[in-house]
């Protein structure tokens, strides 16, 4: 089997994104781009993803920063709970509430901000996402990886994870080479294809 067709089996059988499982119509707007990071900080704790998407799901009454700042620390926790997240629910409420603080603050609860403050820099980028708590490394790449749906300045992002599930599959491990085998506007899905090879 070719590459491009071992990409074309890939985004048809797993080319689903983690923002759309959860919900997440993507745009360049502040609430699907909000909701989008409250994802990537789920994903980032130790938990199975299906469980980190759920809670999402539940999390999405409060799908800005100002209604998850306005947002009591127990319906943080019931949604997290009604999402299966128990596990972390406590201190994952802190977190959502000090962050949803933090973008309001400095953002004004707009990662587009954020994004014209970075100016086209990936590390940049990456750097001011680690400032949210609870939002580390590996929540700045899950949130790079699916953004640049909507953020092309950012393609082709493949973080070590999607990489090491190209590599297992025989695929280019550079992301350059790897993106010659589909259009722009599915990056993000064959990124999320490989984290699930």
């Amino acid at each position: 089997m070719s590459v491009r067709e071992t990409v074309q089996r890939l985004l048809d059988d797993e080319g689903t994104t983690y923002a759309a499982e959860a919900g997440i119509k993507l745009e360049n707007k502040p609430a699907p781009l909000y909701r989008l990071l409250v994802l990537a900080l789920l994903m980032s704790t130790r938990i199975k993803a299906e469980l980190a998407v759920s809670a999402a799901r539940e999390l999405s009454e409060f799908g800005t920063a100002q209604k998850m700042c306005d947002a009591t620390w127990q319906q943080r926790v019931d949604a997290l709970d009604r999402g299966r997240y128990a596990r972390y629910d406590e201190s994952t409420s802190t977190a959502l509430g000090k962050g949803a603080q933090l973008l309001l603050d400095r953002y004004q609860g707009d990662l587009r901000r954020m994004r014209a403050k970075a100016d086209g820099d990936l590390d940049v980028l990456r750097e001011l996402l680690t400032e949210v708590p609870r939002i580390g490394p590996v929540g700045a790449d899950i949130f790079c990886r699916e953004v640049q749906l909507v953020w092309p300045e950012l393609r082709p992002f493949f973080d070590e994870k999607a990489l090491a599930g190209a590599r297992k599959l025989g695929l280019p491990t550079k992301p350059e080479r790897l993106a010659e085998h589909v259009e722009g506007h599915d990056l993000a899905r064959l990124a999320a294809a490989l984290i699930r090879a």
